[in-house]
């Protein structure tokens, strides 16, 4: 391969929506649904920490979820929104390389750690007298540090991969971020090695996940149509839908961008790529914002300690 018109990249430029209307749009909607991640998350993480009866393994992982869920929202969107309302569309090459990492790492790490929540849901379901013995602290603390130690070093290997990758002179990705797939596509060199990781490390940290989950529910759904009342089982079902809910719409955003890498740009390839943008955009924002929405509102435990809260702030009062 010739290294002739190679050049050294200091930054990159993200095209967006290459639209000051929409931008402004997008700035105002984004904004607001920011305010509410850090709002609904921070709320649900403090409730978490405050009340004792809450201190148990599924709200343990759902305290992670959501302080994972601020992170990577923060990871990317507040100098998202700084481009929105600025001429200068760049981003430094370290600062891309930092924002890949970690957008990656907390995707991973959310992957597992709702394959480790589905686990919680069928041992508390399917074997509840032995779930004290099964998920104590022993046990669901370093399933949540297990989750955390994949997703960084599954983020830190792919990431040294890519930016090892030499890169010409076209410096625009294509996105709002540095994601790591649009970043992939401008390297001047073949790139097969790089989804080949990838694609392994989606069948390790995000299918096989998936699979656990896929297994579990069957298993705690055939445990629960065994309930002979209906009240025990719309009591069983109410404690796992919600996290079945965020699965569903966490895994469809996640699978439909990572399972089908794309090497480079095609002439007929600008329908596509708008769609992946709103996709990823939507993953981005849209999911951390109704991950303590789905939690809160059907969970009566959540609201039970929101009541319990309010109710002592105002006899102390």
């Amino acid at each position: 391969m010739e290294l002739r018109n190679q050049t050294i990249i200091g930054e990159f430029f993200l095209k967006g929506l290459s639209s000051p209307r929409l931008e402004l749009l997008f700035f105002m909607i984004i904004l607001i649904m920011y305010m509410f991640i850090l709002l609904g998350n921070g709320t649900l993480i403090l409730i978490i920490i405050l009340e004792s009866h809450l201190h148990t393994p599924m709200y343990f992982f759902l305290g992670n979820l959501s302080f994972l869920d601020i992170c990577f929202t923060t990871n990317s969107i507040p100098q998202m929104l700084m481009r929105f309302l600025s001429e200068r569309k760049t981003i430094s090459f370290k600062a891309c390389a930092v924002q890949m990492f970690i957008g990656l790492a907390m995707g991973t790490t959310e992957c597992v750690l709702l394959g480790m929540m589905a686990f919680d849901r069928y041992v508390a379901i399917c074997n509840p007298l032995r779930y004290p013995i099964i998920m104590s602290k022993n046990s669901y603390v370093p399933m949540a540090a297990v989750s955390w130690f994949i997703g960084f070093m599954n983020s830190a290997v792919q990431t040294a991969f890519v930016v090892q990758l030499p890169f010409c002179r076209n410096n625009v990705i294509n996105h709002f971020s540095c994601e790591i797939l649009a970043v992939m596509k401008l390297a001047c060199a073949d790139i097969s090695g790089n989804q080949f990781i990838m694609l392994v490390a989606t069948t390790l940290f995000a299918l096989m996940p998936l699979l656990l989950i896929v297994i579990t529910y069957s298993l705690i759904i055939s445990s629960i149509l065994k309930i002979r009342s209906s009240e025990g089982r719309s009591k069983a079902f109410s404690t796992c839908s919600a996290h079945l809910t965020v699965v569903i719409i966490f895994y469809g955003t996640i699978l439909f961008m990572y399972m089908k890498p794309k090497s480079k740009e095609t002439p007929n390839s600008n329908d596509l790529d708008a769609t992946d943008k709103l996709i990823s955009m939507f993953y981005a924002v849209v999911t951390p914002m109704m991950n303590p929405l789905i939690y809160s509102l059907r969970n009566k435990d959540v609201k039970a300690a929101v009541k319990h809260l309010l109710s002592k702030k105002l006899i102390s009062k």
